[in-house]
C-alpha cells in the first residue's frame, strides 16, 4: 500500500491540519539579504548632481529614486550596462509593509512585461541575474517583488535606528 501504515493513513486523514498561521511560518524560509536597496541623492538646484545637506530621504516610505545593490551572495553574471536596466522601488503594502519591487527593462520596446513570483527561499537580489537571462530570451520585460517581511534589504526609517 505505498509504504503507508494503517497508523501513518488515520494520522493523515483523521487529526486536523495546522493552522494556517502555524504552517505559513513553518513554510515561509526568508533568505540571508543578497541585495541592499540605497537611496540615491536628489539632484541640487543647480542640477549638478551635488545633494544638498539634508535632501537624502529619511524615511523608506518616501518616493524617490532607488539603487540596487547586490552583494556578493547574488552570483550577479552580468555587467554593469545590464545592472543598470533594473529599476528598483519600494511600495507599502495594505498592512503597511514596505516592499521591495524590480523592474528589468530587458527588451527595448517590449510589447509584454512578465510579473513574476519568485519562490520560496529567494530574493530579489538572487533572481536578478534569472530575470535578465528570461526576459531577453522570451523578449519581455519582468516585473518581480519580494514578499511582504521577507528581507532585511528594504531600509528601514532612520529614526527607528537608534
Amino acid at each position: 500500500m505505498n509504504g503507508l501504515s494503517v497508523t501513518e493513513l488515520c494520522c493523515l486523514f483523521c487529526c486536523p491540519p495546522c493552522p494556517g498561521r502555524i504552517a505559513a511560518k513553518l513554510a515561509f524560509l526568508p533568505p540571508e539579504p543578497t541585495y541592499s536597496l540605497v537611496p540615491e541623492p536628489e539632484l541640487g538646484p543647480g542640477g549638478n548632481g551635488a545633494a544638498p545637506s539634508g535632501t537624502l530621504r529619511a524615511s523608506a516610505g518616501t518616493p524617490g529614486r532607488w539603487k540596487l545593490h547586490l552583494m556578493e551572495r547574488a552570483d550577479f553574471q552580468y555587467s554593469q550596462r545590464e545592472l543598470d536596466t533594473i529599476e528598483v522601488f519600494l511600495t507599502k503594502s495594505s498592512r503597511g509593509n514596505r516592499i521591495a519591487c524590480m523592474y528589468v527593462r530587458c527588451v527595448p520596446g517590449a510589447r509584454y512585461t512578465v510579473l513574476f513570483s519568485h519562490g520560496n527561499a529567494v530574493d530579489l537580489g538572487q533572481m536578478s541575474s534569472f530575470y535578465i537571462g528570461l526576459g531577453s530570451r522570451i523578449n519581455c520585460n519582468i516585473f518581480s517583488y519580494d514578499y511582504s517581511g521577507s528581507t532585511s534589504a528594504v531600509p528601514r526609517p532612520w529614526s527607528r535606528c537608534g
